[in-house]
């Protein structure tokens, strides 16, 4: 017969709650001011062919990305001794990495409507998810 006491339930609980609630305010914070950048790019000659620009392509991956970085700080956070030190170093490295398509779509040159302008957008829009999605958790998932 398993045990299991309402304190640890109630710890779940709140840790589903807190991811999910991460989730919702990144995404939403995260959505709205990836649309501002590419409508910004756009106005500013992107072009419209682009499909990384196209809310379409960008809010369902912005939706997944603030939901799989919440489960991985939630992860990182009870589980590692030094929790900040870990995600001093891990943040950067997966922003770095997420920026790595974008630059060889541009190299490339082979998508349509490619342009250093609009895959410059692409990559402010990484940047702008990763930073609201970090304040988000330091505010909802708070480090020990």
């Amino acid at each position: 017969m398993t045990v299991t006491s309402n304190s640890a339930r109630v710890s779940v609980g709140r840790t589903v709650t807190a991811v999910a609630l991460s989730t919702v305010v990144g995404a939403a914070a995260a959505g709205l001011t990836k649309t501002a950048i590419a409508l910004i790019a756009r106005a500013a000659g992107a072009s419209h062919d682009f499909r990384p620009l196209w809310p379409s392509s960008y809010l369902p991956v912005t939706v997944l990305g603030v939901l799989a970085g919440a489960i991985g700080w939630q992860i990182i956070r009870r589980r590692a001794a030094r929790p900040a030190a870990v995600l001093r170093w891990l943040v950067p490295a997966a922003v770095a990495l997420s920026l790595v398509p974008d630059i060889a779509d541009g190299a490339a040159g082979s998508s349509p409507g490619v342009s250093w302008d609009a895959v410059s957008a692409l990559m402010l829009m990484h940047l702008a998810l990763a930073s609201i999605a970090v304040t988000v958790y330091r505010w909802l998932l708070p480090l020990r």
